[in-house]
């Protein structure tokens, strides 16, 4: 008899869970405005709101942080071989570092989805993002191994049409979590390299769930199957230029990140932007002892058996919406299960917001906070004011690396079941009350309809 699967790992330290009464969960919600950034931790029982930061470190990484002795250059340099690097405190810091270097007003950045505070700092300098992502991501129940990927086609007939001084840089987000935590494959990299060189355009790798992408090209391009995760990791920043980094997800830490390149001249710029948001370049806003833990984590999760417990269990979540036929995008995805809200709530009008109506409903049924990756994430225009409907209305289940156990999976699968099957009575949606004019999904209040 083959042995059941178990996890690569043993838990030393738990924490309580409170549970709540749908009563006190409709309270605290109101009281939150709709807005479940805005409830307290101990008024959720399972929380899902994202996976950065949250997850659990490891006994080596405590230890490092006893020692603390800034260890991480060497682990930077050996998994991504780039010369020049700053650390900051996370990932939307060294964003705000590279992109003060890099971008003018008026200037174009192509990307495959970018990601909320991505786009929030390209628009925060009055520069336009523009999604290159290939057509297929927004069909959620279109089955590909790749579905994150860069659109060749239309990131290369961008480039021509527009002056090179207009294009400081091309975004390519790896895994692409906007469409749904979906993976781009070492083929897409590497083309999206040679246009960029073509046409003499730096590539910016946002590198947030880089380990995870490089499980996906591992378990599904051909050729990679017999390679480690760090081979592969070391061959996909052989073709970028530049990559930001939030070590909140796959480094696993609690707070940490860092922007690294391969030129010293753009290197001696943000070097400036460094000194002025963050702190001196050897710190950034990082304490040794966060550190030295990052320096643990990349190597520990470089590792197959970690990505691959992680993984399985968001499969698991995947697989149990299956059996109850509630539509998500698909493939599973490396990080979340991002739940199809249109399909679930086709009746709703786009202007009642979607996917954050689903996201209260779970919050309501079982005390779950998920996140909307819809139009309250996706702001006003910057030049019109008006509201963008994406393609996509998701609710994103994000999920803690080493936190639940499938127990709590199977509660929120059964959560989301009991919507769905209800969902008929769901009829009405939220207006927006008050708003931010930039990235307002963090502190929107909404009201009910």
């Amino acid at each position: 008899m083959t042995l059941p699967y178990a996890e690569p790992y043993k838990i030393k330290m738990t924490e309580a869970i409170r549970t709540s009464t749908r009563a006190e969960r409709e309270t605290w919600i109101r009281e939150a405005s709709y807005n479940l950034f805005k409830l307290r931790s101990d008024q959720v029982t399972i929380d899902l709101l994202t996976d950065s930061g949250t997850g659990s470190m490891s006994d080596r990484q405590w230890a490092a942080m006893m020692t603390g002795d800034e260890s991480y250059a060497g682990a930077i340099s050996r998994l991504f071989g780039m010369p020049f690097f700053l650390p900051t405190h996370q990932g939307r810091a060294a964003e705000n570092v590279i992109f003060s270097a890099l971008l003018k007003e008026g200037d174009i950045v192509p990307g495959n989805s970018h990601f909320d505070t991505t786009k929030g700092h390209i628009e925060f300098r009055r520069c336009h993002a523009v999604d290159c992502t290939i057509d297929d991501a927004a069909d959620t129940q279109k089955e590909l191994p790749f579905k994150g990927e860069m659109d060749i086609a239309k990131l290369e007939k961008l480039l021509r049409e527009n002056p090179r001084e207009k294009v400081p840089c091309v975004v390519l987000t790896i895994t692409n979590n906007t469409a749904g935590g979906q993976p781009v494959s070492m083929r897409n990299i590497r083309e999206t390299a040679e246009v960029c060189r073509r046409y003499g355009v730096p590539l910016l790798l946002d590198s947030a769930r880089f380990a995870e992408n490089a499980y996906f090209i591992k378990t599904r391009e051909a050729g990679y199957a017999d390679k480690t995760i760090k081979e592969i990791v070391r061959e996909i920043y052989t073709y970028a230029d530049i990559m930001t980094i939030s070590a909140k997800k796959d480094g696993v830490v609690n707070m940490g990140g860092f922007v690294a390149m391969r030129s010293e001249e753009l290197y001696k710029r943000a070097m400036t932007f460094s000194i002025m948001f963050e702190g001196y370049v050897t710190y950034g806003g990082m304490s040794g002892r966060d550190m030295d833990a990052l320096a643990v984590g990349l190597d520990e999760n470089t590792e197959f058996e970690q990505l691959d417990a992680r993984i399985r269990q968001v499969k698991l979540l995947g697989d149990l919406l299956d059996e109850y036929g509630v539509p998500y995008q698909r493939p599973a995805g490396g990080h979340a299960i991002f739940v199809d809200a249109k399909k679930v709530l086709p009746n709703l009008p786009k202007e009642q917001f979607i996917a954050q109506t689903l996201a209260v409903e779970l919050y309501l049924e079982a005390g779950i906070r998920g996140v909307e990756i819809g139009s309250i994430l996706a702001d006003r225009d910057p030049d019109t004011h008006e509201n963008r409907y994406p393609r996509l209305e998701l609710l994103r289940l994000a999920i803690p690396r080493r936190v639940y156990s499938d127990n709590h999976i199977r509660v929120i699968a059964a959560a989301c079941r009991n919507i769905y099957e209800r969902r008929a009575e769901i009829t009405t949606g939220y207006r927006i009350t008050f708003e931010a004019p930039i990235l307002r999904h963090f502190t929107v209040e909404l009201d009910k309809i």
